[in-house]
């Protein structure tokens, strides 16, 4: 693997983007972003063990959301100001201290706290993605985005069952401590190999963040891309969540079945490739169309045929990964295309909206899975993409788009 030393300067190239370093960018992408995911199919080990009521219990997923919607939010968008590497590594070196105080936390409340800071710290990966958007040729930014991608998604959707089957033979402290050290060897790895990155934006922090405002204003794709995919993110989040307790109290699964049943669904991350190679070919609104359809119709086993059974979880996981992880690397690649100098701020916006839509699919799991099982928890994460798929119509109709 070639080791660029090269700065980047004003949003201009001067390294190669090789196919190490994708690989590398992919590998570590998928390593970071697993910090979000390994407590969400181990809840209900986590909370026993520190005393807290199911209500409490939920708020591990969703307070790990919402911290990193607020990291998104906050620490993101200085990737348009402050030197890039420099900015992931410290964000990265907080990630790997939370990440350690989780594995000898004894208190419920500091757990929860612990939990905030971990998804705070991980949008460091949100600060790799952009700067391999500035390094990628125009013509192959689709694929290589979606390449890295590729790699994210599956740390997303591997990191549940490599919890569930570690947390099942060793604990669900092993689980925080392994995670802490794969981030250290991840990070130390980074530092010594990726470009500087200096952009040539020039303003206070506040100033920084107001300007965010002005982006939403004045940015109609941004905008409809983040109400697509936060909606769609609602829905998977609703799913993962409640997916593990339907699991283990109706089929008696163990927590390596549970790991096994999340693994299968890691083969949506198969589309994220293939939607950048859509992209950069120009067939975006179409592959948009199929995303969003294909979100919905993933949860039509539960909603047409409740007998089912875990047979028809698998097929609704591993259709709605897919229809997510598609419409994701579309948008991404679409706000990519609006301001290059904007890039970490438009990233900012688009994955805040994503998280935010994620945490609230996350926190209204239980209560939903209470109130009308899992019938219930298909009826409403079906109903997020088609909201979508809704606006989406209407605003191909508005704007004369032809659609498939």
């Amino acid at each position: 693997m070639s080791s660029p030393s090269e700065s980047l300067h004003g949003g201009a190239p001067a390294a190669q983007l090789t196919q190490g370093l994708i690989a590398l960018f992919a590998f570590s992408c998928g390593a970071i972003v697993a910090n979000l995911y390994y407590a969400q199919p181990i809840t209900e080990l986590i909370g026993p063990s520190l005393h807290m009521s199911g209500g409490m219990t939920s708020l591990i997923v969703s307070l790990t959301q919402i911290g990193y919607a607020l990291g998104l939010f906050f620490i993101v968008p200085l990737g348009d100001l402050l030197e890039n590497r420099k900015l992931m590594i410290t964000t990265a070196l907080v990630s790997i201290a939370s990440l350690a105080a989780a594995t000898f936390v004894q208190s419920a409340g500091w757990f929860l706290i612990i939990s905030l800071l971990i998804g705070f710290s991980s949008v460091a990966v949100q600060i790799l993605i952009p700067l391999a958007a500035h390094l990628a040729p125009h013509h192959s930014r689709g694929r290589i985005v979606g390449t890295i991608m590729g790699g994210l998604l599956l740390g997303i959707l591997l990191s549940r069952p490599i919890s569930s089957v570690v947390a099942d033979h060793f604990g669900w402290r092993f689980v925080f401590g392994a995670a802490a050290v794969l981030m250290a060897l991840v990070t130390s790895i980074l530092a010594l190999t990726i470009p500087k990155r200096q952009p040539d934006h020039s303003a206070t922090y506040f100033e920084l963040i107001g300007s965010l405002v002005h982006l939403v204003r004045t940015m109609p794709v941004l905008r409809q891309r983040a109400l697509y995919q936060g909606l769609m993110f609602a829905s998977f989040s609703l799913f993962w969540t409640a997916v593990p307790v339907e699991l283990t109290r109706h089929y008696g699964f163990s927590q390596s079945e549970i790991g096994l049943f999340a693994l299968v669904g890691a083969i949506g991350a198969t589309s994220a490739p293939v939607a950048g190679r859509l992209a950069d070919a120009g067939h975006s609104i179409r592959a948009t169309f199929i995303a969003l359809i294909a979100g919905a119709l993933a949860f039509a086993p539960a909603l047409m045929h409740s007998s089912s059974g875990w047979i028809g979880l698998v097929v609704t996981g591993i259709v709605l990964d897919f229809a997510v992880q598609m419409s994701m690397v579309l948008g991404q690649r679409e706000i990519y295309a609006l301001h290059a100098e904007s890039r970490n701020r438009l990233n900012a916006l688009y994955m805040t909206t994503i998280f935010v839509g994620g945490a609230i699919g996350s926190a209204i799991a239980s209560v939903l899975y209470q109130y009308g099982g899992w019938t219930l928890i298909s009826g409403v994460a079906a109903a997020f993409p088609l909201i979508a798929f809704a606006h989406f119509l209407f605003s191909a109709k508005n704007t004369g788009t032809p659609t498939p």
